[in-house]
């Protein structure tokens, strides 16, 4: 462990104290990153908490915060006051009252370079298989990529390495030779509750970044000699790996910030012509480009999963994507995909992704809806669509849902946005007659009408289907059309009747 007043001595940090003089020699265990207004329950003791002070909103914000923070046995804040005009009084107060040391990050810095300086600082204080890991740190120094740094881990550990997304997918793997059942490894350590677990000859650790959709690192070959510093070893290696995501993640991060405009244009704004220049202009799409939009609704509190969710479900896409928070509404994650090569079984591919995390969803329900594709003229029609798409997926009974509105006829996109006291009235206005004639007599005339209409109106093919003579089938259609007072051999009537039936499914 370090000091919290050795990282302020880091010369490329450049922190300044804010807070706390007499509490620096306070040992730092971990660092982790949270725009949380209360992360009590992502918070261990010992740790550097990392802020941008995305959360902050007015004074009364900072006690909650902090006292987070005390209860939890945090060993001090660092916070950028970039987006605030400076570190607010009130915080530096609340850190006084709770005994937090408060370190002020300068407005220029990046939180991946604090990340990786803190993680840096940290593992050079440990004792345990030195010079495996000054390599490994060597490495990660020279930022070498995630497939070269599990190359390195593999060979220190004299085993081979993967790296793997909590649905299953293999993020990155020292080899390509040796076989690893992927989505089992996965299951497993969500079952674990994403602690460090060993099954099958294989030991699969967390990376401790706090993700609310983690990463699992899987070291193979279970070695029986110097287990103490091959587990120190593998250890270093998924810290070191979590740094290599959370730069990533950085980058991400920045990206997707440059489709705001396009992503409020989804949320329904209205966009002049030289913000919708710009976004196109920093995003590098063009008016041309294909684009299908994604919206998804993840469980609550979880705070960015639904955001994390997409971005795994994206992750192999061949086109560009950017991911969000809806604008508008707070309560969907957003996706703008270039789709100019587009899976045909995207949604049943991206169903199986999410029931695979199901462990940590905690009972909640993940549903998805897709729209488009379309070019940025029809950006707002492919957003509606993808929100009915949303509808529909909602109305289902399983734990996982995504529709999308090519796998959907369109009467039904246009009954997903029809309000629940609309669908009542339709269905008694249409249906009135003959629902209350079937609940009288016990008869059986709805379902009669409604195979008889899928059967596009053949008296033979509903006979059939429905195992009765074609002249008792024709005698029930003339009955209902008496009951309804319309004629149900009328193509414009048909067709009423059945988006009434249809409306009949969704209020059952």
């Amino acid at each position: 462990m370090t000091p919290v007043r050795t990282l302020l001595e880091i010369p490329d940090l450049r922190l300044r104290l804010r807070s706390g003089a007499a509490l620096l020699d306070r040992e730092v265990s971990r660092i982790y990153g949270t725009e949380l207004p209360d992360p009590s329950r992502y918070l261990s003791a010992g740790e550097l908490v990392l802020t941008g002070l995305l959360w902050w909103r007015a004074d009364d914000d900072a006690e909650p915060f902090v006292t987070a923070l005390a209860d939890a046995g945090a060993a001090a804040l660092a916070a950028s006051g970039a987006d605030t005009g400076g570190i607010p009084a009130e915080l530096v107060r609340a850190c006084e009252r709770h005994r937090i040391p408060l370190l002020e990050v300068p407005p220029d810095l990046s939180f991946a370079v604090i990340t990786e300086r803190v993680v840096l600082a940290l593992a050079g204080d440990r004792e345990d298989s030195p010079g495996a890991r000054k390599r490994l740190l060597s490495a990660a120094t020279e930022h070498a990529s995630l497939p070269e740094l599990l190359r390195h881990g593999a060979a220190e550990l004299d085993a081979p390495c993967w790296v793997l997304a909590a649905t299953g997918r293999i993020v990155a793997a020292s080899t390509q030779s040796e076989p690893l059942d992927a989505a089992a490894a996965a299951r497993a350590f969500l079952d674990a509750g994403c602690r460090t677990v060993v099954r099958d000859g294989l030991t699969l650790l967390p990376l401790g970044d706090r993700s609310p959709l983690p990463w699992l690192l899987v070291v193979g070959g279970d070695r029986a000699d110097r287990p103490t510093a091959r587990a120190a070893v593998a250890e270093e290696l998924a810290s070191l790996v979590a740094l290599d995501r959370s730069r990533s993640e950085q980058v991400r991060g920045v990206t997707d910030r440059l489709a705001a405009p396009l992503l409020r244009l989804v949320g329904g704004a209205a966009l002049s012509e030289g913000e919708l220049a710009g976004g196109l202009g920093a995003t590098g799409l063009t008016t041309d480009t294909a684009l299908r939009v994604l919206l998804l609704s993840a469980p609550e509190p979880t705070p960015g999963l639904g955001v994390h969710l997409l971005v795994e479900l994206l992750a192999e896409h061949p086109g560009r994507s950017f991911v969000g928070e809806l604008p508008q509404d707070g309560e969907h994650a957003c996706a703008l995909v270039e789709t100019n090569e587009w899976p045909a079984d995207w949604a049943d591919t991206a169903t199986a992704a999410l029931s695979a995390v199901e462990p940590l969803l905690r009972g909640g329900r993940v549903r998805a809806g897709i729209g488009g594709p379309v070019t940025i003229a029809g950006l707002r029609g492919a957003s509606e669509e993808a929100r009915h798409a949303l509808a529909l997926a909602a109305r289902g009974t399983d734990r996982i849902g995504v529709v999308s509105g090519e796998q959907i006829g369109t009467h039904q996109l246009l009954l997903a946005g029809v309000a629940d006291e609309f669908r009542h009235s339709v269905r008694r206005r249409t249906l009135g007659p003959l629902l209350a004639y079937d609940e009288a007599q016990q008869g059986d005339l709805v379902r009669t009408v409604r195979v008889f209409l899928e059967c596009s109106g053949s008296p033979g093919a509903a006979a059939k289907a429905l195992h009765v003579h074609v002249n008792t089938l024709r005698y029930r259609i003339a009955r209902a059309s008496e009951l309804l007072g319309k004629d149900l051999t009328d193509f414009p009537t048909q067709v009423d009747v059945y988006l009434a039936l249809c409306v009949e499914d969704r209020l059952a």
